[in-house]
């Protein structure tokens, strides 16, 4: 199995830079990527059932290093950073490109499993842009996933409840935030990781990715133009007195800040 995460700002530390455009991943606080722990997951409970293997994916700045390792300490067996200044801004289209590529050198796998999206970005692109690359069949948005006779089954959440898909390996599924409880680092996982020696680094010329296609050069988004929205100071008032009282100061303020239904 291999599981493709991202390592992410932490929603309350997001910053833009001013002239590219782009997320600030340095030196901002991040995490993994929320839904892409439900995935990390969803593999290990299949490797608990079944056996076999596990190596954790992911592209970037060789700072996402620290979420693989909070990978390995999970329980993932191995893991591979593709990190390149040529990739450097990409976008969902020479992202999925480029993780498709890292996953056919990583060579023979049965599922790849990913996050329905991701919090910085909120596309869901990366995960069929794989599937599309690779030229998998793919289930996506699932809240559980099993292996039955020898397919993948997973159970998709739609908008008025479920639909249960099958279908055969090798294939993609992504999975549903909040469908399950990810599991912490273990004692022996975060020993073993200590020691070092699990992550495996690529460049874009290892993969064999050219880099006109790669970056902002191979991105199709343009931002035009970003707003950073500053929220005014919140306060608060306490009408003290006679209740009878208080209950009208309270409407007439209310009313005065033009509150909906009051």
């Amino acid at each position: 199995m291999v599981v493709c995460i991202k390592q992410v700002p932490k929603a309350q530390e997001i910053q833009v830079d001013p002239v590219t455009h782009t997320l600030k991943r340095v030196g901002v606080p991040s995490e993994i990527n929320p839904p892409d722990r439900h995935a990390l997951e969803v593999a290990l409970q299949l490797k608990d059932r079944h056996g076999g293997e596990i190596i954790a994916l992911t592209m970037g700045p060789t700072v996402f290093t620290q979420s693989l390792e909070r990978a390995m300490a999970m329980g993932v067996d191995r893991a591979v950073l593709l990190s390149d200044r040529a990739l450097g801004g990409s976008d969902t289209v020479p992202t999925g490109l480029a993780l498709s590529e890292a996953i056919h050198k990583i060579g023979k796998f049965d599922i790849i499993l990913c996050g329905e999206e991701t919090t910085d970005s909120s596309t869901g692109h990366v995960g069929p842009g794989i599937a599309g690359h690779l030229d998998l069949p793919q289930i996506t948005y699932c809240v559980d996933v099993q292996i039955v006779e020898g397919k993948v089954r997973g159970k998709r959440a739609v908008e008025d409840g479920f639909e249960v898909w099958e279908c055969p390996m090798p294939c993609l599924v992504t999975v549903n935030f909040g469908c399950n409880k990810p599991r912490e680092p273990s004692l022996s996982g975060k020993i073993r990781v200590k020691r070092g020696g699990l992550v495996t680094q690529w460049s874009a010329a290892d993969v064999g990715l050219a880099p006109e296609r790669l970056g902002l050069k191979g991105s199709p988004t343009v931002v035009n133009r970003v707003d950073t929205v500053v929220l005014p100071a919140r306060g608060g008032k306490i009408f003290k007195g006679e209740p009878s009282q208080t209950v009208i100061e309270l409407v007439k303020a209310l009313r005065n800040d033009k509150i909906a239904g009051v």
